[in-house]
Order: structure tokens, then sequence, then C-alpha cells
């Protein structure tokens, strides 16, 4: 194996525990990311090799720094070049949060939320594919049935590279959940309808009728138009993808269950807000509504908020 080591400098404030712990779902291992004993992993998929970036602080909140240790078969400039991208896109290291924090202060609702997740930045997919995929295993289960789901994927279907006695993986490939088929994901307990969508958008990508990735060059409008002629892709799927795929600030999933009975318990409702009441009500945050969602998301996952509801993605 060879090595490699660079820093990244993301911009502040960056507050790498509360982040990693968040792509983690605060679990220490969820899909494909871990992060224990204050070091973040991932193996990284290029295509055509694999690498593992582990990942720590050497820095602090306001003035942060990273520490990116490179492992794999083989390195050169290009591929330290894509692993310095890929990771720090992941790691939501360029975020500017200083306009989302001047907004939310002065807002009574999340100023008190801002101050206690200070330095959050918001954790992103590999790819679009990776969210899609995610997002559809996710849907209309609980967020530990989903977490069970993901890693039975991962682990069948997933390329693997060993470091050190340790064996890693990465998102399965589009071309191999294809391969595998509609019984080869009932195998790892996806229902059959679940199944036939996320073969059907794998097969659709490998054989050249979908692309994904070039959403990143599509505005929000588009982006959701286009997913939502996805069959087995709503709205709340592509505003997740908004969100955790393409890092825009202004996403909002409003259907999400767990969403709408935080914001009725933070408006001291009788009950969780209807869908098109969270919708309008989160207007006011706008462009900021996916800061305001992952805040949201960090105070449940993190216990700072008592809910009933389960989070998913």
């Amino acid at each position: 194996m060879n090595e490699a080591v660079f820093t990244l400098q993301p911009a502040p404030p960056y507050d790498f525990d509360r982040t990693a712990a968040y792509a983690t779902y605060y679990r220490g291992t969820y899909g494909a990311e871990s992060y224990t004993d204050g070091v973040f992993r991932r193996l990284l998929d290029a295509g055509d090799s694999l690498c593992l970036a582990s990942v720590r602080s050497v820095g602090t909140v306001d003035r942060p720094l990273l520490q990116v240790d490179i492992t794999a078969a083989t390195l050169d400039d290009t591929a330290l070049a894509g692993a310095r991208r890929q990771i720090s896109w992941i790691l939501g290291v360029e975020q500017d949060l200083l306009p989302f924090h001047a907004m939310a202060g002065e807002d009574p609702t999340l100023a008190p939320l801002v101050t206690r997740l200070h330095g959050l930045h918001m954790p992103q997919t590999a790819s679009v594919y990776e969210a899609l995929i995610l997002a559809i295993v996710g849907q209309q289960i609980s967020s530990q049935v989903a977490a069970t789901l993901r890693t039975l994927l991962i682990n069948a279907y997933g390329p693997s590279m060993e470091v050190a006695g340790q064996v890693y993986r990465s998102f399965p490939r589009a071309k191999a959940i294809s391969a595998v088929g509609i019984d080869g994901l009932r195998a790892v307990k996806l229902s059959n309808r679940k199944a036939e969508y996320i073969r059907d958008i794998s097969t659709a990508i490998t054989t050249g009728e979908l692309e994904l990735e070039d959403m990143h060059s599509c505005d929000d409008e588009e982006v959701v138009r286009r997913l939502v002629s996805i069959r087995g892709v709503g709205p709340w799927t592509a505003h997740w993808l908004l969100i955790r795929a393409l890092g825009r600030s202004d996403g909002f999933p409003h259907g999400d269950l767990a969403l709408c009975r935080t914001l009725g318990q933070l408006m001291q409702s009788a009950g969780p807000m209807k869908p098109q009441e969270a919708l309008e009500h989160s207007r006011r945050w706008s462009p900021y509504r996916s800061y305001v969602t992952t805040y949201l998301f960090a105070a449940i996952r993190s216990r700072l908020i008592s809910t009933a509801a389960k989070s998913r993605p």
C-alpha cells in the first residue's frame, strides 16, 4: 500500500466533531463511513481505483485545519487531487456558514440551536447516485431499519479494500446493482418495490439512459423536476437530494414526519405541523433552509431536541 498526507482548511467556523458525527448519524459507523476515536474514514471510489481517506482535526472550530491520510494500492497526483476534491465535498469543507448564522441569529427559534451546534457543516454524499439510492432505501421506514438495510446493501455489493487487517467498503456502483437485479436486492431485505426502483435506476445509469451527476449544473427547480420524473422518486426524496447530494442552500423536505413534528414542537403547536404549514413557515428562512434542516436533524439525532419521530436521510 502507498500512503500520502495533505491538509484541508475548511471555511470557519468548522466543528469537525459535530460534522463527522452528523455524517455517521451519531452512530460511529453508518453505511460506508465511520467516525471513531476522532478519525473520520471513508473509502473513496474513483471508478477505476479505491483509496481510504482517514481525516482528523488538527485545528480549532474558529481556526480549522484537517489532516487527511490517504492509503491506496497506487497513488499519483491525479488520484490525490481527486481524493482531495471528494473528501472536501463529503465533509462540506468549503461551505460558508456566516450568512446562515447571521440570519439564524435574528430568529428566536433558530438562534439557540445555532449556538449549541456552532460550526456544524452539511455533510454530503460522494455522488448523486449514492444519495438517491440511500433515500429510496429509507423511504417510509424508521432510521434503525434504514441503517440495517444500508449496511446490508453496502456489505453485499460495495467495492472493498483491506488496510491493516480491516476491510473497508465504498457504496456499490450502479453496474453492480444492475447486475444483481431484483433477486439480489431482495436478498438484502429490500422490499420488492424498492428493489424494482433501485434496479431500474441502476440499469438506466449503466446503459447511459439516465444521467444524475450532471444535475450539479442545474438549478433547484430543474433538479426537482428531473428527479420526480424517475419512478420511485417524489418531492421528499428530491429535496433531500438538493441537500445531501448537491449541497444546495435552500432544500426543504417539508413532507418529512420528523421535521414537521419538530417544527410543531418548537412553535409550541398542538401537534406536528402539516407539510404545507411547514413549507409556508419555512419561507422566512429562505435561501438557507438546507442549513435549517441540517441543524434541526442534528438537534434531533444528538438529543438536543426530543421527538418521538424517527429521522431519515
